[in-house]
């Protein structure tokens, strides 16, 4: 299949490619760096021409209240492409619980992203992925000074990047669900816990204070960014992932 994947130069993007590629599609990736916007819509219409599959993998500049406003225009743009390119399947990487998050801004875009998919004319697939492990480090650098990183309890279920590409390209290259798959790691920690174990595991001594009204997780009660039912659990385990990247 020729594949669109609109983001496909980042994290995710560039791994999809790759497990495309592998799998005998034609995978493009797209992206600013390759003259396509999603926001203005410059050079939608060639990078969809004769794609089968759209996925779109882009994200947000900022994760502040200007996140819906991207998500909005960018889907509203991608859908329109992917209609009139008669594209037919259009696959997005969403959050695990980010329909439950209100206080947070840009679980409400990604919210929103996935209401205007739906309400689309396009056959469409939502993966659902719990947090990324690469994105540990930026998590603790948000409440950290020189001898201390202050953390919520908050429970999650970290996922490894590699997987998270390899279910979307498995999704991407299958038939429309016509809904949603999450997608988690095979361990669910506390915040504070995975903190520390990450300081640990990099060598790093600074202590970790348990603080419920620290950074973006504390606006995040319970365990609502673990996945519920039958979602399907990818097979590293974050430590060790650690124990390669550390």
């Amino acid at each position: 299949m020729h594949i669109a994947v609109i983001g496909g130069t980042g994290l995710i993007g560039s791994q999809v490619v790759r497990d495309l590629d592998a799998a005998g599609h034609r995978a493009v990736p797209h992206s600013l760096s390759t003259g396509v916007d999603v926001i203005t819509g410059e050079g939608l219409e060639a990078a969809l021409a004769g794609a089968d599959v759209v996925v779109d993998l882009t994200n947000s500049p900022t994760f502040d209240d200007a996140s819906p406003a991207f998500f909005r225009t960018s889907m509203d743009n991608l859908v329109a492409a992917a209609r009139e390119a008669d594209v037919g399947h259009f696959v997005v990487l969403s959050i695990v619980g980010v329909d439950q998050v209100p206080e947070l801004d840009y679980y409400r875009a990604k919210t929103l992203q996935e209401e205007i998919l739906r309400a689309g004319p396009v056959p469409y697939s939502i993966v659902r992925a719990t947090q990324f492990m690469e994105f540990m480090d930026a998590v603790l650098s948000w409440t950290s000074d020189d001898d201390t990183v202050r953390l919520p309890r908050t429970r999650l279920q970290p996922v490894a990047a590699a997987d998270v590409a390899a279910t979307v390209a498995e999704v991407a290259a299958g038939a429309p669900l016509r809904g949603t798959v999450e997608l988690a790691g095979p361990d669910a920690y506390p915040l504070d816990e995975l903190g520390l174990i990450t300081l640990r595991a990099q060598g790093d001594s600074r202590s970790v204070t348990t603080d419920d009204t620290a950074g973006m997780f504390a606006a995040v009660n319970g365990d609502v960014l673990t996945p519920k039912g039958d979602a399907r659990i990818a097979p590293t385990r974050y430590t060790d992932w650690l124990a390669r990247h550390a």
